[in-house]
């Protein structure tokens, strides 16, 4: 007896063509089961999302940005909060951010609140983790802590159109005792260089 069994058509230890039609229909129910539960939750997540949206979604009305409301341009910048933050408010608009350059403190608690006044941009600060989408109509909300003094670059990471690769701002981490020594009312805003 040889250790290879020899089937009748002459080839060695092939598989009966039964069973491999098995095994792949098995395989293929398998996958589109998968695909089943995937598009089945995707379906009932947006229908679910669509019923009882996100709570935390602040709106604006893109149109009437800059005459009312939170992002007026006298209220664009730095502000002072009770509690020793810092708020930044900004307006992203092609092909640029307003203010296009801000002071806050190192070490200490920041947050951004900005809007588009025209289409989805990005909002990213460079040597950090600080990153997000600026979407026409809704107020985008980041937080960051700062712990070294220098300048960083703001750029859009979000394509919005032919001028994009020039869209850019900064902001300027500076110490707590020269952003303590601005004035009250400074809106923390400095020079685009």
């Amino acid at each position: 007896m040889s250790a290879n069994p020899i089937s009748d058509d002459g080839l060695t230890g092939l598989v009966p063509e039964p069973s491999i039609s098995h095994t792949e229909r098995g395989w293929f129910y398998v996958m589109a089961s998968m695909l089943g539960i995937m598009l089945a939750t995707v379906i009932l997540t947006g229908f679910t999302q669509m019923l009882h949206p996100v709570s935390s979604v602040e709106t604006v009305d893109a149109k009437t940005l800059h005459l009312k409301g939170e992002f007026v341009e006298n209220n664009l910048g730095v502000s002072r909060n009770t509690d020793g933050s810092v708020t930044v408010r900004m307006v992203a608009q092609q092909y640029m951010f307003v203010p296009q350059c801000v002071k806050v403190p190192i070490a200490t608690p920041v947050h951004f609140r900005l809007t588009s006044a025209d289409v989805t941009h990005g909002f990213f600060v460079g040597e950090t983790n600080t990153n997000a989408m600026v979407v026409p109509g809704f107020v985008t909300d980041v937080s960051a802590t700062f712990h070294r003094a220098g300048a960083l670059k703001m750029p859009c990471d979000e394509y919005c159109g032919f001028g994009h690769h020039g869209m850019a701002a900064r902001v300027d981490v500076v110490p707590q005792d020269v952003f303590t020594g601005l004035p009250p009312d400074d809106r923390g805003v400095c020079g685009a260089e």
